[in-house]
């Protein structure tokens, strides 16, 4: 750990290093793109780890980065007395507001056909009469513009081949289609009944095919990492830990999914292959007795907020209990370092005592978990000394995340 005499005054990213011109274009891509896109149609982060961090309870207000409100719900689902959805991107807002619009005025049935099979055939005269007078200014005009999304006949079309990860989603499914092998593969995959035989059906018909050339060179492309919500600094940091790049950090989580995880009930990564959610494989949210505990109430205590982390919490009189605060610190720490600072400083100024908080990183041990300084002059200390991580049980947590495309996942508690 450094000294404070040892640290070097911030002039320039905090995990070090200059930008170089195509970094800045990178960024720039990432910029444009994101400024202007739902990027998040569904939550990428594993809800059932969460959980097992986070022991939610009724006592619990929550702060989390909205994403697409997936785990947000979930959290509400789980007892937490309050969750508070926090994201700068409006379009986020506008679809988590769509969802607790939709678990208010539909049935189980309807919420199912538009948030799980992403298309229902009478989205447009629902939205009209029980829907849109629920939504903000925003949300609204956002909606009016997209009903189509949800409107699709096609059994290959649906509201999660929108957005940038539904595009890349939808892509990747147009591949299926041209390449029979492969999509026989999947279908059996999909099928299997244990481990062993996900593990035998990849090996012996998948991963042959998967992995070319042109996928691996598609893979690197930072456009392709944009379009999935990855901006620059996060795909270099993989490209400075994984000896293959971020097409070979890709290709292992993959495969540790495939071949480690039962695919019959992973939710993530079967959305991308089909396209739409089933009834037995889907987030809690979405199944009966998720959104009958949503209906009854659970919904009230969800509040989303168009913001940055920092704005809520200088604004709010909220004692948050519990911080989720995905992998956003990643590009933070590499564009906007007193930003980074900014905002453990308001999360510390408003946690409430013991307060717990988790993270992901594309690092495995990100440097500015070690080399943020929070408080103010003479108080001012290190962030390991006002937090206090736990290695152990994130890394035993994370062995079962079913996503598995984070190479950091962290715990801490605020510490008195």
């Amino acid at each position: 750990m450094p000294t404070a005499a040892a640290l070097p005054a911030p002039t320039g990213p905090v995990t070090g290093g200059r930008l170089s011109l195509g970094d800045r274009v990178d960024q720039a891509v990432f910029d444009a793109i994101y400024s202007r896109s739902l990027v998040y149609n569904t939550c990428w982060e594993d809800p059932a780890v969460d959980r097992q961090a986070l022991h939610l309870g009724p006592g619990d207000t929550v702060l989390v980065i909205t994403s697409a409100g997936c785990n947000a719900l979930d959290y509400a689902c789980a007892g937490a007395g309050r969750v508070h959805a926090v994201d700068a991107n409006p379009r986020q807002t506008a679809l988590l507001e769509l969802k607790l619009a939709g678990i208010r005025h539909l049935s189980h049935g309807d919420f199912f056909e538009v948030f799980g099979r992403g298309a229902h055939p009478r989205f447009h005269d629902m939205y009209g009469d029980a829907l849109r007078g629920d939504l903000s200014p925003f949300a609204q005009a956002y909606w009016d513009r997209r009903l189509h999304w949800f409107q699709h006949h096609d059994s290959w079309a649906s509201f999660y081949d929108y957005g940038l990860s539904g595009i890349m989603a939808r892509v990747f499914r147009q591949v299926l289609v041209m390449r029979p092998r492969i999509r026989a593969g999947v279908d059996a995959l999909l099928q299997a009944r244990s481990i062993e035989e996900q593990r035998a059906l990849y090996d012996r018909d998948l991963a042959p095919l998967m992995w070319t050339p042109y996928v691996n060179w598609m893979l690197s492309r930072q456009l392709t990492m944009s379009m999935l919500g990855v901006p620059h600094p996060q795909r270099k940091e993989v490209e400075r830990q994984h000896p293959r790049g971020i097409a070979g950090f890709v290709r292992d989580a993959i495969e540790y999914v495939v071949r480690e995880l039962p695919i019959g009930t992973n939710y993530f990564w079967t959305l991308y292959l089909r396209g739409r959610y089933t009834p037995d494989n889907c987030p809690e949210y979405l199944t009966p007795a998720g959104f009958a505990t949503l209906k009854d109430g659970a919904a009230s205590r969800v509040v989303a907020h168009t913001c940055t982390v920092t704005e809520f919490l200088r604004r709010t009189e909220a004692r948050p209990t519990k911080f989720v605060l995905l992998d956003h610190q990643d590009w933070m720490s590499s564009y906007h370092p007193q930003a980074l600072v900014d905002e453990w400083n308001a999360i510390l100024d408003r946690a409430a005592a013991g307060a717990r908080i988790i993270l992901r990183s594309a690092h495995a041990a990100p440097a500015y978990l070690q080399t943020v300084r929070v408080g103010h002059g003479r108080a001012a200390r290190w962030l390991p000394e006002a937090v206090r991580f736990h290695p152990d049980l994130a890394t035993e947590l994370s062995r079962g995340d079913r996503v598995h495309t984070y190479a950091g996942f962290h715990i801490a508690d605020v510490q008195a």
